[in-house]
C-alpha cells in the first residue's frame, strides 16, 4: 500500500456533522468488506488468540476479537481446512457452539503471527471508520448551557467576564488558552472544563493503516459506560450477546487528557513498541472527541515554538499526520478542545500568528479581597473549620499588605491545611485562633523571621471568634 490517501480526510470533513443529539452506536458488521478487514488479518487475529487463550467455542472467539460469528464462521472453515484449527467438541446445533484447538501447524502459524505483532484483542477498525465516527461525534457539537457552567464551577469563585468568556469558548470546540498569575485556579478550571463535556461517544480499541495495529483505547483517560445490549445466558450457559452493535469500539464518557511538564515532542506521534510491533496512538489521538489540556504551558523540555509549530496545521484544518516507522504517512483527525494552561506571560511564548489560531484567550486574575473572603469562608466549610472575618483582616494586615504579598485563589486551602497539621501535631481542635493563624501564614509565607518579630506583640490583643 502507497500513503494513506488524503481523500478520506476531505470526505469525512465534507459530511454534515449530526445535531448534538447522541450518536447511535455503531453498526455490527455482516461481512469482512463491511468490518473493512481482510481474510489474513482476522485469521491471525483468531490463531493469535487460540494461542494464547487454549481452545475456545466459536461464541467465545466471537466475543475476544469483538467481531459476530457470522463472520468467522468462513475463516475458521479456512483454518480448519488449512489444518490451523481442529475442532474439540461441539455444544448446541450451530458452528458457533463448536470448541476450536489449535494444531501443530497452527500453533506455528500464530507463532510467526505475534512475532510481526503481538497484538491480541479486539480486532481493529480500519482509518477511514474511525474518521467517520470521529467526524459524527466531533467535539464541536457539544453544547454547554450557563446554567450547567456555573453548576461544575459552583465550589470556585470566579470573576464574571471569566465565566462569560469560558462559556461561548467550550461551545465552539475551539482552542482555548488560560494564562494568569499561579495558583488563581487555572489547572481546576481546566480539569472542570473537560467534565462539562459529558455525553458519551464510540472510540475504537485499535486501528489499523497499512496492515499495523494501532492501539487506541487507554483506561487511564477513557472511562467506559456500560453498554446496555449484553445478549443472554442461553441454556448452555454460553453468553449469547446478539451483535446489533460493532463490538470494536467501546463506549466512553469524552475523554479528558491531561499533559503537563513532562510532555516530550515524540509522545505527539505515533509510539512502536520494538518488543510486541504494536503502535500506541499519540495524546491528540486518545483525546479525540474530547479535551486536550496542556498545563504547565512553556515549562515542557521542548522549546514552545516548537511545540506550538507542531500543532499550527492541525489547529487550522483539523487534520494531524503520523507517520509509520516504514515511512508511511497517514492523515488522523484533530478534534479535541485544545486548552493550554500557563503562568508565563503568554507573550514572551507565542507569536502572533499561533495567538491567531488560539480562539479564546482567558486570564486568570488574583482575586480581590471580597473574592478572597468568600474563598476562605468556602473553604472554611468544607475543611470543618468555623469562620469569622477577623481572620482575613488578619492575614491582610500582617502579611498581604505589610510584605507585598499578593493573595492567590489557593492561599485558603493551603493555610488551613497548615492549621490542620499544626492541631493534628499538638492534639487540639482547628480554629482560626490569631496565633494560631500567625502561625500557619509564618511557615507558608516566605516571610523572614525579623520582619514579623516587632508584629507578634500585637497579635494577642485580637479577640478569638
Amino acid at each position: 500500500m502507497t500513503d494513506v490517501d488524503l481523500s478520506l480526510a476531505h470526505a469525512a470533513a465534507a459530511q454534515d456533522p449530526d445535531d448534538g443529539t447522541e450518536t447511535p452506536a455503531p453498526p455490527a458488521p455482516q461481512s469482512l468488506a463491511e468490518a473493512g478487514l481482510s481474510d489474513s488479518q482476522v485469521l491471525s487475529l483468531l490463531l493469535k488468540t487460540l494461542f494464547q487463550q487454549g481452545a475456545l467455542t466459536g461464541h467465545e472467539l466471537a466475543e475476544k476479537v469483538a467481531l459476530p460469528f457470522v463472520i468467522l464462521d468462513d475463516v475458521l472453515l479456512t483454518a480448519s481446512q488449512r489444518h490451523f484449527v481442529e475442532v474439540l467438541s461441539a455444544t448446541g446445533h450451530s458452528r458457533s457452539g463448536y470448541r476450536f484447538e489449535l494444531t501443530d501447524e497452527g500453533r506455528e502459524r500464530a507463532q510467526s503471527a505475534l512475532a510481526a505483532s503481538r497484538y491480541v484483542g479486539p480486532a481493529p477498525v480500519p482509518l477511514d471508520q474511525f474518521w467517520s465516527w470521529v467526524r459524527r461525534q466531533s467535539v464541536k457539537n457539544t453544547r454547554v448551557s450557563r446554567e450547567v457552567l456555573r453548576a461544575a464551577f459552583s465550589d470556585l469563585v470566579l470573576p464574571t467576564e471569566v465565566m462569560d468568556a469560558l462559556g461561548p469558548a467550550v461551545n465552539s470546540g475551539a482552542s482555548i488558552f488560560l494564562h494568569g498569575a499561579p495558583g488563581n485556579g487555572k489547572t481546576s478550571i481546566a480539569d472542570r472544563l473537560g467534565a462539562l463535556i459529558s455525553t458519551e461517544i464510540y472510540l475504537p480499541y485499535s486501528i489499523i493503516v497499512d496492515g499495523h495495529i494501532i492501539v487506541v483505547f487507554d483506561p487511564v483517560y477513557h472511562h467506559k459506560v456500560e453498554d446496555e445490549d449484553r445478549g443472554a445466558a442461553g441454556s448452555s450457559g454460553l453468553l449469547l450477546r446478539e451483535f446489533s452493535t460493532d463490538r470494536r469500539f467501546i463506549k466512553v464518557k469524552r475523554p479528558t487528557v491531561f499533559v503537563g511538564g513532562e510532555l516530550t515532542m515524540e509522545q505527539l506521534d505515533l509510539q512502536l513498541s520494538q518488543y510486541s510491533q504494536i503502535y500506541r496512538a499519540p495524546f491528540q489521538v486518545k483525546a479525540a472527541g474530547g479535551v486536550l489540556i496542556v498545563d504547565d504551558f512553556g515549562r515542557q523540555r521542548m522549546p514552545p515554538a516548537e511545540l506550538l509549530n507542531r500543532w499550527i496545521v492541525p489547529l487550522e484544518k483539523g487534520i494531524d499526520n503520523l507517520t509509520l516507522d516504514t515511512g508511511v504517512k497517514f492523515p488522523v483527525p484533530f478534534d479535541c478542545i485544545l486548552l493550554f494552561a500557563t503562568n508565563l506571560n503568554p507573550r514572551h511564548l507565542v507569536d502572533e500568528a499561533f495567538l491567531r489560531r488560539i480562539q479564546f484567550k482567558v486570564e486568570v486574575r488574583s482575586p480581590d479581597r471580597k473574592a478572597f473572603t468568600e474563598i476562605f469562608r468556602m473553604n472554611c466549610e468544607q475543611a470543618g473549620i468555623p469562620y469569622h472575618e477577623g481572620a482575613v483582616d488578619l492575614l491582610f494586615r500582617r502579611f498581604y499588605d505589610a510584605h507585598g504579598i499578593r493573595p492567590r485563589g489557593c492561599h485558603p486551602r493551603d493555610i488551613l491545611h497548615h492549621i490542620r497539621s499544626i492541631c493534628a501535631f499538638e492534639g487540639t481542635t482547628p480554629s482560626l485562633e490569631p496565633s494560631l493563624l500567625q502561625r500557619a501564614a509564618q511557615t507558608y509565607f516566605l516571610v523572614m523571621e525579623e520582619e514579623v518579630q516587632t508584629e507578634i506583640s500585637s497579635i494577642s490583643s485580637m479577640p478569638a471568634r
